[in-house]
């Protein structure tokens, strides 16, 4: 497969009709996100995800979404491809606008109490909920959990 522009992917998501179809069959199945991760046994924001197209699918995990979907494995087994990420949904651009608003502070936190270190963005999980508070407004709850990875000291100082 040729790579795509960044022009190219913000106006043709790649694979979008087979992401359609996909799309369809979980939607025939009326199964929520929450439903099917658990038959596939996977994270239902990482599920949500592979639907629009974002994320690399183990073939054996094709498998499973194919069988759950009650699909042939042939229109499932596109996941196993790796994307080419990134959109500019209105959600998303928030999400950015979080990170850009808080991410400095976020980073003094994880320093100032777990040490010279970053979050891994591989040994990690996530999960968001909707949830009504005390005043009854429906809240977003998004949980990042990051194995905290220690700056390694290789070599001298400074680090050639």
């Amino acid at each position: 497969m040729e790579p795509m522009s960044n022009a190219d992917y913000l106006t043709r998501l790649q694979h979008a009709d087979e992401l359609k179809k996909l799309k369809a069959a979980k939607k025939a199945s009326g199964l929520t996100y929450a439903e099917l991760a658990d038959k596939v046994d996977v994270n239902k924001v990482w599920l949500a995800s592979v639907f629009d197209g974002q994320q690399y699918v183990p073939e054996e995990y094709c498998a499973k979404i194919a069988e759950a979907l009650g699909l042939p494995e042939e229109d499932t087994i596109f996941l196993s491809e790796h994307p080419y990420k990134g959109n500019t949904d209105p959600i998303l651009y928030r999400l950015h606008e979080v990170i850009d608003t808080y991410g400095p502070a976020i980073k003094s936190i994880i320093h100032e109490q777990g040490g010279n270190a970053i979050m891994s963005a591989i040994d990690f999980g996530i999960d968001v909920n909707v949830i009504t508070d005390k005043e009854g407004n429906h809240r977003v709850l998004i949980e990042l959990d990051g194995k905290l990875l220690p700056y390694a000291k290789k070599g001298k100082y400074p680090w050639k």
